[in-house]
């Protein structure tokens, strides 16, 4: 570990000469990547910085303490001593976790698809829960938000929307999402009072630089026709809406928000990156086995993951079997109830795994 923090502490002194070099900063991309990696490496040369200090001060307590006669100063000193050990093995704890390896996507912002699955209107009103809980969260973090697709139902509800969310965090906290979504709760067209299960699947895709993967034009075909329903007045006047199909794949990304086919074509096109970058994700996680038991479910869409249970007022998260009754809160916005523990665990599976 040492060595590693050595290495940091010295790439560190490289980057910020990186960032001041005027070729550098002439190249926005360029600068984006260095300013990136100096934001993630930062916290830990700071983190070891502070346990030189200490290691320092402990080494000249222990120097004192040698030669210390006064037995009131020796106990002052051995007090000092023991506490200043307890501090470097907090920060030794601490480092190990910061040294762990991230995410690929960490830092990135997403793309969150939220799709009614089985239980007709009931899961399509989920849905527009889970929706305004997103976006709920993503607005007390201070998050950008910006609806690419909607297909709304009339009733309040959405067969699919699918939705940017802009921050750094936005991976790193809602990346748990994916999968299935159960509701327990009795419909308002229920006259028997019967509770309902019906879910709703979520899907949560880490948003690609253009220069993470590049899209042949060639192999995407573009359909223009007239936007319906969701976008206002004027949204069924031109041909505005675009539908876009990746042939070798056969993924098809429909966007219909924007009254420019222009901006609709640039929403379409991120969603379909984002999916295509998965794709490969997933692909290569096949074959990592080590990295799956080292994460909490697989993101897969199939996987139920999270229960709401409208009668009990329960939430719970099958992954790590948290049971909290704050269920208005939590669709109220407040994820982090659930995101924390969820983060605890993730580390505490990689640590296990690092340990091996």
């Amino acid at each position: 570990m040492e060595d590693m923090l050595l290495e940091l502490q010295k790439r560190i002194k490289e980057l910020e000469l990186e960032m001041i070099n005027p070729e550098i900063i002439s190249d926005q991309q360029r600068f984006k990547t260095v300013k990136k990696e100096y934001s993630s490496i930062i916290p830990i040369v700071k983190k070891y910085e502070e346990r030189i200090k200490l290691v320092d001060e402990l080494n000249g307590a222990t120097d004192l303490l040698n030669d210390e006669k006064d037995v009131e100063m020796k106990e002052l000193l051995v007090s000092e001593i023991a506490e200043l050990r307890d501090k470097i093995d907090n920060i030794d704890e601490e480092l190990v976790v910061m040294l762990l390896p991230k995410d690929p996507n960490s830092g990135k912002d997403i793309i969150m698809e939220i799709r009614a699955g089985t239980g007709g209107d009931e899961a399509s009103l989920f849905a527009a829960d889970l929706l305004r809980m997103y976006t709920r969260y993503a607005d007390s973090e201070g998050w950008g938000i910006d609806i690419i697709y909607a297909n709304p139902t009339g009733i309040d509800g959405y067969k699919e929307i699918i939705l940017s969310l802009r921050s750094e965090y936005a991976f790193d906290n809602l990346k748990f999402e994916s999968g299935v979504h159960r509701v327990q709760r009795i419909p308002s067209t229920e006259s028997s009072g019967r509770i309902h299960t019906s879910a709703v699947t979520v899907a949560v895709l880490a948003e690609a630089e253009e220069s993470e993967l590049m899209i042949n034009p060639d192999e995407i075909r573009v359909d223009v026709y007239r936007s319906s329903g969701h976008g206002g007045q004027s949204v069924n006047t031109t041909d505005s809406a675009v539908r876009i199909t990746h042939i070798p794949t056969g993924i098809v990304v429909t966007c219909q928000d924007e009254k420019s086919q222009h901006k609709n074509k640039a929403k379409a096109i991120r969603v379909l990156r984002a999916r295509l970058m998965e794709r490969i994700k997933n692909e290569k996680m096949k074959n990592e086995s080590q990295l799956r038991r080292s994460q909490i479910g697989s993101g897969d869409r199939s996987e139920k993951i999270r229960t709401y249970n409208f009668p009990q007022s329960r939430v719970t998260d099958h992954r790590i079997g948290l049971t909290l009754y704050s269920l208005e809160d939590i669709l109220g916005g407040a994820l982090n109830l659930i995101i924390e523990p969820l983060k605890k665990s993730e580390t505490e599976l990689q640590l296990q795994s690092a340990k091996k």
